[in-house]
């Protein structure tokens, strides 16, 4: 029973890829970085001036952090004059981190580099994109949604889903090509006696675009129509 189960599961499952790099880097606002919950501060580390970015800092505070000596002289209100903000997910020994830099031309100045998780989680929270967080299951340079109701069953094909099934799907695949890079895995299996749709999910995002409030709101937005 269960072997047949799996080959149904495996050979009926609908798959919708979008295959790119998963890690690609993006840019994003000043405003984007405050809603992450850090400043962009010009200050000096380890007696040098630079740039970096910190949480519940102001003018004049000192610190220490990983050994390196920091002192905040202004906390920026705006982008320096031709200077960028992109961030990307790197993987160490199997936990991903969000790195973010500051850029203008060749230069590049790595402003922030923290647990991507926990970043992530907090901004969601703060977001209320509830959905996005009751599916998250873990997370690397993509990570992974998944959704399910009721018992497992021989999964439907696409041309017997029900009208909102379809939309999940098409909507999931705009989404996807926003981000350039997805796996949307969809088994229905109908309705059981007492009416409750029968389904499982797994959607495979890049997570880089998580920290995107645009695209968050999107994905948050296709999950709730799963229930």
């Amino acid at each position: 029973m269960i072997l047949e189960l799996r080959r149904e599961m495996a050979l009926n499952t609908l798959v919708f890829e979008t295959l790119g790099q998963p890690e690609k880097e993006r840019e994003f606002k000043l405003k984007e970085l405050k809603k992450w919950g850090f400043d962009l501060i010009f200050g000096k580390k380890n007696g040098e001036e630079t740039f970096f970015a910190s949480t519940d800092r102001k003018e004049g505070d000192k610190f220490e952090t990983q050994g390196d000596n920091y002192e905040v002289v202004e906390i920026l209100k705006e982008l320096p004059k031709n200077k960028k903000v992109y961030a990307h997910i790197e993987m160490i020994e199997g936990r991903a981190y969000l790195c973010v830099d500051l850029r203008e031309g060749e230069d590049n100045i790595e402003i922030l580099r923290i647990p991507a998780g926990e970043v992530l989680l907090a901004y969601l929270k703060k977001q209320k994109l509830f959905q996005i967080i009751e599916a998250l299951r873990n997370i690397g340079s993509a990570s992974v949604l998944l959704k399910k109701k009721g018992d497992e069953g021989k999964p439907y094909p696409f041309e017997e889903l029900p009208p909102l099934f379809r939309r999940f799907l098409r909507d999931c695949k705009k989404v996807e090509k926003e981000m350039e890079f997805g796996r949307i895995a969809l088994a229905y299996f109908g309705e059981n006696k007492e009416g409750i749709q029968r389904y499982w999910m797994e959607w495979m995002v890049p997570t880089i675009a998580l920290f995107d409030g645009k695209i968050a709101q999107k994905i948050d937005k296709n999950l709730a129509l799963l229930g």
